[in-house]
């Protein structure tokens, strides 16, 4: 079955804007108090002081709504990161670092974050566009954090790796199946993949020099062959 592909929105106004953040902001506190069962429609419409309807118009589920708290808590944890990027020394340390900011951010509000998770995890082909921002959203937190102006493929490869290991973490983690510290030791393992260096780029330094070419023409014919034995000998 084919998935339905809605066309992009026009930029909203400051209004629609303000209206949207009230809608967000209104979504994460009922999430905090209850988590996932307690983000329903018209009570978030009550608590964003808009019609249902006007609700529907700017998320059409309540999946598509924690997807996108899920994205605006990733923005607020970006700007966050820009005014006091990580300090490690290797790129591995400073992604490792901000990953684990961002698990102890979610592990202040866990039915917040435990709600944001189920939503990614229950989205369908529907909500393609708003689990790719999300997916955006993470790429470029840990491309900042990793300090890296031109990834290679290969390093653009690790960071979807992390970003996989990452998820999988916090489900674990939400599920009670992981503590924070086995969730430390995951994200920093798989960080010290940054800095491995990338076989490609390397040069072939054991490879054999090639062996010379043999001569050709009539400096070959000189060498004394069989072939060129024949050649001179009368019929």
């Amino acid at each position: 079955m084919t998935a339905e592909v809605r066309p992009a929105s026009p930029p909203l106004t400051e209004r629609q804007e303000a209206r949207r953040r009230r809608i967000l902001h209104a979504t994460a506190q009922l999430a905090c108090r209850g988590g996932f069962d307690a983000v329903q429609m018209r009570e978030v419409a009550e608590a964003a002081e808009v019609a249902l309807g006007t609700l529907y118009r700017y998320f059409p589920s309540k999946i598509h709504l924690l997807v996108a708290t899920m994205q605006d808590q990733l923005d607020h944890l970006h700007a966050t990161l820009r005014k006091r990027p990580p300090s490690g020394a290797a790129a591995s340390e400073r992604v490792a670092e901000t990953l684990m900011r961002a698990f102890r951010a979610l592990q202040r509000e866990p039915h917040l974050a435990d709600a944001m998770v189920r939503a990614l995890t229950f989205a369908d082909r529907g909500v393609s566009r708003e689990v790719d921002t999300v997916s955006r959203r993470t790429t470029a937190i840990i491309l900042d954090a990793t300090g890296l102006e031109h990834p290679t493929p290969r390093q653009l490869s690790v960071v979807r790796v992390i970003e996989h290991t990452w998820h999988s973490a916090l489900i674990t983690w939400l599920s009670g199946r992981a503590s924070i510290a086995q969730v430390k030791v995951d994200i920093e393992t798989v960080c010290r993949l940054i800095d491995l260096p990338d076989p490609a780029a390397a040069p072939a330094a054991d490879a054999e020099p090639a062996a010379p070419a043999e001569p050709a023409g009539p400096a070959a014919d000189a060498g004394g062959g069989r072939g060129g034995s024949r050649a001179h000998r009368r019929p």
